[in-house]
């Protein structure tokens, strides 16, 4: 990217930063409308949602079953969120886990605008780690995406614009005021061994499928906790239909117990 073209971009980061606007999510069980905002990322600002992230919303029409329970971790804007609530339907339960506080309240506006067909959604104001505490969570200067706890974090980051102060959950404590998931996505910007350093209920007798963002440098400690847990690893880029196993964690990884993979990649959910 030229130095102009790097500069233009800054600058329109900046400018829209505080921009946010209702946008329709197109689902394959009816239109969902969200609100969204270029500070998560200018792919908002210029493509249409579909687009934004398609290999996402296709493992949520993939995965997501009606009557299912979705956690979401690391929401953001909530992309994968509303699209798991229109999978999983009235019958199901969503979790919108986000410690940002501007993200957070796009996310609590874009529930109200839910229609009674889909799951009803819970915006939980905090991260998921290793244990319950207060920790300091960074802001990125450029997209919101590349929020992370204090101490994780990726190169698209760019400088920290604030830290906020933020409540930190683990999964134990959660399981005991939310139901049981059958879906765990997690992006969670290199904090994803964390997540699920401290998650023995999931492995042990839960078995969710699990959709989450791995970098290069947690795929080994990854390849073990999945590993020791049973679970096969598809690559997320690509439909469960069509895809092979694949030995190590992918950027985008899908990871399904042994003995659900032919449930899923034989007879997607999205074939309901």
């Amino acid at each position: 990217m030229t130095s102009f073209n790097l500069t233009a971009r800054r600058l329109l980061e900046t400018t829209t930063r505080n921009w946010s606007f209702k946008r329709r999510l197109q689902t394959d069980r009816g239109d969902q409308t969200i609100v969204v905002s270029p500070s998560a990322g200018l792919k908002y600002l210029f493509k249409p949602l579909h687009a934004v992230d398609s290999s996402l919303l296709r493992n949520a029409a993939e995965i997501v079953g009606a009557g299912d329970t979705v956690w979401d971790i690391g929401a953001n804007v909530g992309l994968f969120t509303f699209a798991a609530a229109a999978r999983a339907g009235p019958t199901g339960n969503v979790a919108a886990f986000e410690p940002d506080a501007w993200l957070v309240q796009l996310l609590r506006r874009s529930v109200q605008l839910q229609t009674k067909n889909v799951a009803p959604v819970m915006v939980v104001p905090a991260a998921i780690g290793k244990e319950v505490a207060i920790r300091s969570f960074s802001i990125a200067s450029r997209s919101r995406a590349s929020n992370s706890l204090e101490g994780y974090g990726h190169s698209q980051q760019g400088s920290i614009a604030e830290l906020q102060s933020v409540a930190v959950l683990d999964i134990p404590t959660v399981l005991k005021s939310l139901p049981a998931p059958n879906v765990v996505k997690c992006d969670v910007e290199g904090a994803e061994c964390e997540v699920f350093s401290n998650a023995a209920p999931l492995w042990d007798h839960i078995r969710p499928v699990i959709v989450c963002e791995i970098g290069a440098e947690t795929a080994p400690q990854m390849k073990a906790i999945l590993g020791r847990a049973n679970y096969r690893l598809f690559d997320g880029e690509r439909s469960l239909r069509d895809a092979a196993q694949i030995s190590g964690p992918a950027w985008s990884t899908v990871a399904i117990p042994a003995e659900k993979v032919l449930r899923y990649t034989t007879s997607p959910a999205s074939l309901d």
